[in-house]
């Protein structure tokens, strides 16, 4: 398994082996024991899955805050999306940045963002599936999310000249400085 800290404390690209031959391939995309021993030891609680039918659907900026605070191992199993993680701890020097990552099934990555993070991506093909998994679950009293474009965090989203697709909740998310106290 390849780690790649991607400039963010905690937030990693990670590319698993794949066994391959000519019927195919074997890959172990997540291991308790493979993951422990490069120093991430999460417990995860849930698996989730996401279709988005169209290139374009722009979903995030998203978080869950203490005590269903989450971390996430993001996978695309068919598509590619535009994978966002953004920095919420309010102590951390790099409070309020963000990095990302192309993720498809072709580069055989996933992205591992620690909770204290918003979470956003944006679908690149149609027919796109991400598949994740997370260390808690869904707690809608905890459930919490960032505008994608707010400017104080500046995402450059590949949007173009398009409009992304996005839903009603993201559409009315609050900017960061109006999201009040957010603890993880």
């Amino acid at each position: 398994m390849d780690i790649r800290p991607l400039g963010l404390d905690g937030v990693v690209e990670i590319v698993p082996k794949k066994f391959g031959d000519a019927r195919g391939f074997f890959s172990e995309t997540w291991s308790k024991k493979s993951f422990a021993a490069a120093g991430l030891a999460i417990d995860w609680v849930q698996d989730n899955l996401s279709f988005s039918a169209e290139a374009g659907v722009l979903r995030g900026l998203h978080f869950q805050v203490a005590p269903f605070a989450q971390d996430k191992l993001i996978r695309v199993l068919r598509g590619a999306i535009f994978d966002v993680a953004v920095d919420l701890r309010q102590a951390s020097p790099s409070y309020g940045r963000w990095v990302s990552c192309v993720l498809t099934p072709e580069a055989w990555n996933g992205l591992l963002i620690p909770r204290g993070f918003a979470h956003g991506f944006l679908t690149l093909q149609p027919a796109t599936e991400v598949f994740y998994k997370v260390s808690a679950p869904y707690a809608q009293q905890c459930d919490r999310s960032i505008r994608w474009d707010d400017p104080a965090i500046a995402v450059d989203w590949p949007v173009g000249d398009r409009a992304p697709i996005l839903s009603d909740k993201d559409r009315v998310a609050p900017l960061l400085s109006e999201a009040g106290d957010i603890s993880f």
